[in-house]
Protein backbone atom coordinates (compact mmCIF):
# COMPACT_ATOMS: atom_id res chain seq x y z
CA UNK A 1 0.00 0.00 0.00
CA UNK A 2 1.22 3.47 -1.09
CA UNK A 3 0.69 6.80 0.67
CA UNK A 4 0.51 9.35 -1.31
CA UNK A 5 0.77 13.16 -0.45
CA UNK A 6 1.53 16.53 -2.63
CA UNK A 7 4.73 17.55 -2.62
CA UNK A 8 5.77 19.38 0.74
CA UNK A 9 2.81 17.62 2.53
CA UNK A 10 5.14 16.52 4.88
CA UNK A 11 6.97 19.76 6.09
CA UNK A 12 3.31 21.06 7.26
CA UNK A 13 3.54 21.63 11.48
CA UNK A 14 0.97 23.39 13.03
CA UNK A 15 1.72 26.78 14.33
CA UNK A 16 -0.05 26.36 18.10
CA UNK A 17 -0.63 29.44 19.72
CA UNK A 18 0.23 31.88 16.98
CA UNK A 19 -2.58 30.70 14.38
CA UNK A 20 -5.16 33.29 14.15
CA UNK A 21 -8.26 31.39 13.46
CA UNK A 22 -7.77 28.15 15.60
CA UNK A 23 -8.96 24.83 15.25
CA UNK A 24 -9.71 24.42 18.79
CA UNK A 25 -12.53 26.82 18.82
CA UNK A 26 -15.84 26.54 16.40
CA UNK A 27 -15.89 23.18 15.90
CA UNK A 28 -17.31 19.96 17.71
CA UNK A 29 -14.49 17.57 18.86
CA UNK A 30 -15.16 13.90 18.86
CA UNK A 31 -13.28 11.75 21.20
CA UNK A 32 -12.13 8.49 20.01
CA UNK A 33 -12.30 5.02 21.85
CA UNK A 34 -8.62 4.66 22.30
CA UNK A 35 -8.13 8.44 23.81
CA UNK A 36 -11.28 8.45 25.93
CA UNK A 37 -9.70 4.86 27.29
CA UNK A 38 -6.56 6.95 28.09
CA UNK A 39 -7.95 9.98 29.61
CA UNK A 40 -9.69 7.82 32.01
CA UNK A 41 -6.31 6.98 33.66
CA UNK A 42 -5.35 10.66 33.93
CA UNK A 43 -5.00 10.88 37.62
CA UNK A 44 -5.10 13.98 39.59
CA UNK A 45 -6.85 17.57 38.81
CA UNK A 46 -6.43 17.16 35.06
CA UNK A 47 -8.02 13.76 35.03
CA UNK A 48 -11.14 15.69 37.30
CA UNK A 49 -11.20 18.39 34.35
CA UNK A 50 -11.27 15.79 31.58
CA UNK A 51 -14.08 13.84 33.67
CA UNK A 52 -16.22 16.76 33.39
CA UNK A 53 -15.42 18.28 30.23
CA UNK A 54 -16.27 14.97 28.40
CA UNK A 55 -19.83 14.57 27.07
CA UNK A 56 -21.95 11.83 25.32
CA UNK A 57 -24.39 12.82 22.61
CA UNK A 58 -27.99 10.59 22.54
CA UNK A 59 -25.94 8.30 20.05
CA UNK A 60 -23.52 7.35 22.32
CA UNK A 61 -20.36 9.56 20.46
CA UNK A 62 -17.94 11.24 23.22
CA UNK A 63 -17.06 14.75 22.88
CA UNK A 64 -15.25 17.66 24.59
CA UNK A 65 -18.16 20.22 25.95
CA UNK A 66 -17.70 23.52 24.43
CA UNK A 67 -17.22 26.86 26.35
CA UNK A 68 -20.06 29.47 26.06
CA UNK A 69 -17.58 31.09 23.15
CA UNK A 70 -17.60 27.73 21.51
CA UNK A 71 -13.73 27.01 22.59
CA UNK A 72 -12.27 23.78 23.64
CA UNK A 73 -12.39 24.10 27.53
CA UNK A 74 -8.84 22.59 26.93
CA UNK A 75 -7.56 25.62 25.00
CA UNK A 76 -5.93 27.88 27.19
CA UNK A 77 -5.77 31.21 27.21
CA UNK A 78 -2.50 31.69 25.41
CA UNK A 79 -4.09 29.68 23.01
CA UNK A 80 -2.23 26.56 23.46
CA UNK A 81 -3.64 23.41 24.32
CA UNK A 82 -3.80 21.74 28.04
CA UNK A 83 -3.78 18.47 26.86
CA UNK A 84 -0.24 18.85 25.13
CA UNK A 85 1.53 20.74 27.36
CA UNK A 86 0.73 18.53 30.44
CA UNK A 87 0.77 14.95 28.10
CA UNK A 88 1.92 15.42 25.25
CA UNK A 89 1.20 15.54 21.48
CA UNK A 90 0.83 11.83 21.59
CA UNK A 91 -2.07 11.59 24.05
CA UNK A 92 -4.30 13.66 22.04
CA UNK A 93 -7.49 12.05 20.52
CA UNK A 94 -7.92 11.28 16.87
CA UNK A 95 -9.61 14.39 15.20
CA UNK A 96 -7.11 16.80 16.53
CA UNK A 97 -3.59 14.83 16.01
CA UNK A 98 -4.99 14.47 12.02
CA UNK A 99 -6.31 17.85 11.54
CA UNK A 100 -6.01 19.49 8.89
CA UNK A 101 -5.28 16.20 7.01
CA UNK A 102 -7.98 14.59 5.09
CA UNK A 103 -7.86 11.48 2.85
CA UNK A 104 -8.84 8.97 -0.45
CA UNK A 105 -8.58 5.44 -0.32
CA UNK A 106 -8.00 3.16 -3.38
CA UNK A 107 -7.43 -0.28 -3.56
CA UNK A 108 -3.19 0.32 -4.06
CA UNK A 109 -2.96 3.53 -2.00
CA UNK A 110 -4.00 6.56 0.25
CA UNK A 111 -3.70 9.95 -0.97
CA UNK A 112 -3.53 12.02 2.12
CA UNK A 113 -3.68 15.95 1.76
CA UNK A 114 -4.22 19.30 4.07
CA UNK A 115 -7.29 21.13 4.31
CA UNK A 116 -7.01 24.61 3.71
CA UNK A 117 -9.57 25.70 6.27
CA UNK A 118 -5.90 25.68 8.44
CA UNK A 119 -4.30 29.38 7.69
CA UNK A 120 -1.24 27.76 8.13
CA UNK A 121 -1.77 24.71 5.60
CA UNK A 122 -3.25 27.42 3.25
CA UNK A 123 -0.34 29.93 3.19
CA UNK A 124 2.48 26.68 2.64
CA UNK A 125 0.19 25.06 0.14
CA UNK A 126 -0.99 27.99 -1.91
CA UNK A 127 2.59 30.10 -1.72
CA UNK A 128 4.40 27.73 -3.15
CA UNK A 129 6.05 28.42 -5.94
CA UNK A 130 7.15 24.59 -7.62
CA UNK A 131 4.04 23.59 -9.29
CA UNK A 132 1.69 21.18 -7.95
CA UNK A 133 3.19 17.33 -7.51
CA UNK A 134 2.60 13.90 -6.32
CA UNK A 135 5.16 12.54 -4.39
CA UNK A 136 5.01 8.71 -2.65
CA UNK A 137 5.95 9.04 1.15
CA UNK A 138 5.81 6.02 2.13
CA UNK A 139 5.51 2.24 0.00
CA UNK A 140 5.03 -1.70 1.58
CA UNK A 141 4.90 -3.19 -1.51
CA UNK A 142 1.36 -4.60 -0.64
CA UNK A 143 -2.02 -4.10 -1.98
CA UNK A 144 -4.15 -4.69 -4.73
CA UNK A 145 -4.10 -3.74 -8.24
CA UNK A 146 -5.94 -0.52 -8.93
CA UNK A 147 -9.46 -0.94 -10.67
CA UNK A 148 -10.12 -0.05 -13.92
CA UNK A 149 -12.30 2.75 -12.58
CA UNK A 150 -9.57 3.79 -10.38
CA UNK A 151 -7.21 3.64 -12.61
CA UNK A 152 -9.13 6.03 -15.22
CA UNK A 153 -10.14 8.64 -12.41
CA UNK A 154 -6.47 9.31 -11.80
CA UNK A 155 -5.69 9.07 -15.70
CA UNK A 156 -8.39 11.95 -16.01
CA UNK A 157 -7.28 13.88 -12.93
CA UNK A 158 -3.57 14.29 -13.82
CA UNK A 159 -5.04 15.31 -17.45
CA UNK A 160 -6.93 17.83 -15.69
CA UNK A 161 -3.97 19.23 -13.13
CA UNK A 162 -1.51 18.81 -16.54
CA UNK A 163 -4.21 22.26 -17.97
CA UNK A 164 -4.43 23.88 -14.39
CA UNK A 165 -0.71 23.68 -13.84
CA UNK A 166 -0.02 24.44 -17.60
CA UNK A 167 2.23 28.04 -17.36
CA UNK A 168 2.99 28.42 -20.72
CA UNK A 169 -0.73 30.24 -20.41
CA UNK A 170 -2.98 32.60 -18.20
CA UNK A 171 -4.60 31.26 -15.66
CA UNK A 172 -7.66 32.35 -16.59
CA UNK A 173 -7.61 30.68 -20.10
CA UNK A 174 -6.47 28.14 -18.38
CA UNK A 175 -9.50 28.22 -16.28
CA UNK A 176 -12.14 28.35 -19.34
CA UNK A 177 -10.78 25.47 -20.94
CA UNK A 178 -11.18 23.36 -18.02
CA UNK A 179 -14.84 24.82 -17.97
CA UNK A 180 -14.92 23.96 -21.56
CA UNK A 181 -14.36 20.34 -20.63
CA UNK A 182 -16.67 20.15 -17.76
CA UNK A 183 -19.31 21.15 -20.20
CA UNK A 184 -19.82 24.71 -18.81
CA UNK A 185 -20.19 27.13 -21.84
CA UNK A 186 -19.87 30.29 -19.43
CA UNK A 187 -19.07 31.61 -16.14
CA UNK A 188 -22.40 31.48 -13.95
CA UNK A 189 -24.15 34.96 -12.76
CA UNK A 190 -21.86 34.92 -9.67
CA UNK A 191 -24.17 37.51 -7.77
CA UNK A 192 -27.21 34.19 -8.12
CA UNK A 193 -24.59 31.94 -6.92
CA UNK A 194 -23.41 33.97 -3.93
CA UNK A 195 -27.23 33.71 -3.42
CA UNK A 196 -27.05 30.43 -3.30
CA UNK A 197 -24.52 29.74 -1.28
CA UNK A 198 -26.49 31.86 1.49
CA UNK A 199 -29.06 29.38 1.52
CA UNK A 200 -26.23 26.79 2.48
CA UNK A 201 -25.57 26.22 6.57
CA UNK A 202 -23.13 28.46 7.39
CA UNK A 203 -20.82 29.28 10.75
CA UNK A 204 -18.99 32.14 10.78
CA UNK A 205 -20.89 35.86 10.03
CA UNK A 206 -17.71 36.65 8.07
CA UNK A 207 -18.87 34.08 5.39
CA UNK A 208 -22.26 35.74 4.96
CA UNK A 209 -21.01 39.18 5.03
CA UNK A 210 -19.11 38.18 1.91
CA UNK A 211 -21.25 36.95 0.40
CA UNK A 212 -24.01 39.01 0.73
CA UNK A 213 -21.90 41.62 -0.55
CA UNK A 214 -21.33 39.66 -3.62
CA UNK A 215 -25.16 38.76 -3.84
CA UNK A 216 -24.97 43.15 -4.45
CA UNK A 217 -22.30 43.71 -6.88
CA UNK A 218 -21.52 42.61 -10.19
CA UNK A 219 -18.19 41.15 -10.50
CA UNK A 220 -16.29 38.82 -12.49
CA UNK A 221 -15.24 35.78 -11.67
CA UNK A 222 -10.92 36.42 -12.69
CA UNK A 223 -8.14 36.45 -10.98
CA UNK A 224 -5.80 39.67 -10.86
CA UNK A 225 -2.20 38.41 -12.72
CA UNK A 226 -0.67 39.43 -9.10
CA UNK A 227 -2.48 35.84 -7.87
CA UNK A 228 -1.87 33.66 -10.43
CA UNK A 229 0.41 31.35 -8.58
CA UNK A 230 -1.35 31.12 -5.29
CA UNK A 231 -4.70 30.73 -8.01
CA UNK A 232 -3.29 28.14 -9.97
CA UNK A 233 -2.34 25.77 -6.54
CA UNK A 234 -5.67 26.34 -5.35
CA UNK A 235 -6.83 24.87 -8.76
CA UNK A 236 -4.97 22.08 -8.28
CA UNK A 237 -5.85 21.68 -4.56
CA UNK A 238 -9.49 21.34 -5.13
CA UNK A 239 -8.92 19.11 -8.16
CA UNK A 240 -7.00 16.81 -6.17
CA UNK A 241 -8.77 16.81 -3.05
CA UNK A 242 -12.67 16.25 -5.24
CA UNK A 243 -12.45 14.41 -7.66
CA UNK A 244 -11.79 11.18 -6.18
CA UNK A 245 -15.78 11.28 -4.84
CA UNK A 246 -16.20 10.33 -8.71
CA UNK A 247 -15.99 6.61 -7.59
CA UNK A 248 -18.77 6.42 -5.77
CA UNK A 249 -20.87 6.89 -8.65
CA UNK A 250 -18.66 6.81 -11.32
CA UNK A 251 -19.62 10.53 -12.58
CA UNK A 252 -16.50 12.85 -12.86
CA UNK A 253 -17.96 15.73 -14.29
CA UNK A 254 -20.67 17.07 -11.26
CA UNK A 255 -17.35 16.71 -9.41
CA UNK A 256 -14.92 19.03 -11.76
CA UNK A 257 -18.40 21.36 -12.60
CA UNK A 258 -17.72 21.88 -8.19
CA UNK A 259 -14.20 22.40 -8.29
CA UNK A 260 -14.44 25.01 -11.11
CA UNK A 261 -17.66 26.64 -9.89
CA UNK A 262 -16.00 26.99 -6.19
CA UNK A 263 -12.94 28.58 -7.68
CA UNK A 264 -15.24 31.24 -9.66
CA UNK A 265 -17.32 31.79 -6.33
CA UNK A 266 -13.77 32.60 -4.65
CA UNK A 267 -12.03 34.31 -7.86
CA UNK A 268 -15.76 36.78 -7.84
CA UNK A 269 -15.32 37.33 -4.17
CA UNK A 270 -11.51 38.34 -4.58
CA UNK A 271 -12.52 40.65 -6.86
CA UNK A 272 -15.72 42.01 -4.74
CA UNK A 273 -13.99 42.77 -1.98
CA UNK A 274 -10.19 44.10 -3.80
CA UNK A 275 -9.03 41.29 -2.15
CA UNK A 276 -5.56 41.41 -4.13
CA UNK A 277 -2.94 41.08 -1.48
CA UNK A 278 -2.37 37.64 -1.23
CA UNK A 279 -2.98 37.76 2.63
CA UNK A 280 -6.69 38.82 2.20
CA UNK A 281 -6.91 36.25 -0.77
CA UNK A 282 -5.73 33.30 1.77
CA UNK A 283 -8.30 34.57 4.61
CA UNK A 284 -11.07 34.05 1.84
CA UNK A 285 -9.52 30.54 0.94
CA UNK A 286 -10.01 29.87 4.31
CA UNK A 287 -12.85 30.91 5.16
CA UNK A 288 -14.54 29.01 1.94
CA UNK A 289 -13.00 26.11 2.88
CA UNK A 290 -14.06 25.71 6.23
CA UNK A 291 -17.84 26.66 5.72
CA UNK A 292 -18.11 24.45 2.24
CA UNK A 293 -15.22 21.20 2.31
CA UNK A 294 -16.01 20.80 5.90
CA UNK A 295 -19.68 20.24 5.75
CA UNK A 296 -20.42 17.25 3.51
CA UNK A 297 -24.10 18.38 3.39
CA UNK A 298 -22.91 21.95 1.80
CA UNK A 299 -20.64 19.74 -0.63
CA UNK A 300 -23.65 17.51 -1.46
CA UNK A 301 -25.74 20.90 -2.48
CA UNK A 302 -23.05 22.54 -3.91
CA UNK A 303 -21.99 19.54 -6.42
CA UNK A 304 -25.79 18.33 -7.41
CA UNK A 305 -27.05 22.43 -7.69
CA UNK A 306 -23.63 23.47 -9.93
CA UNK A 307 -24.23 20.23 -11.96
CA UNK A 308 -28.20 20.64 -12.55
CA UNK A 309 -27.61 23.79 -13.88
CA UNK A 310 -24.60 23.19 -15.86
CA UNK A 311 -26.68 21.74 -18.68
CA UNK A 312 -24.99 18.86 -18.96
CA UNK A 313 -25.29 14.72 -18.95
CA UNK A 314 -23.61 12.90 -16.09
CA UNK A 315 -20.93 10.30 -18.03
CA UNK A 316 -19.41 7.78 -16.31
CA UNK A 317 -15.33 7.20 -15.82
CA UNK A 318 -13.39 5.42 -18.59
Amino acid sequence: MKLIAPEGYDSFTCIADRCQHTCCAGWEIDVDEDALAAYRQVQGPLGKKLAQEIVQAEDGAFSFRLTAEERCPFLRQDHLCELICELGPERLCQVCADHPRYRNFYTDRVEIGLGLCCEEAARQQLTREAPFRLVVLADDGGGEALSPEEAALLRDREALLDIARDRTRPLNARVRELMQLAGMEAAPDMRAWASFFLKLERLDPAWTALLEELAQTPCAPLLPESLSLPGEQLLCCLLYRHLPAALEDGCIQPRLVFVLRCWLLIAALTNAHRAASLPAFLSLVRLFSSEIEYSQENIEEVTWETWGNSGGEAASLR
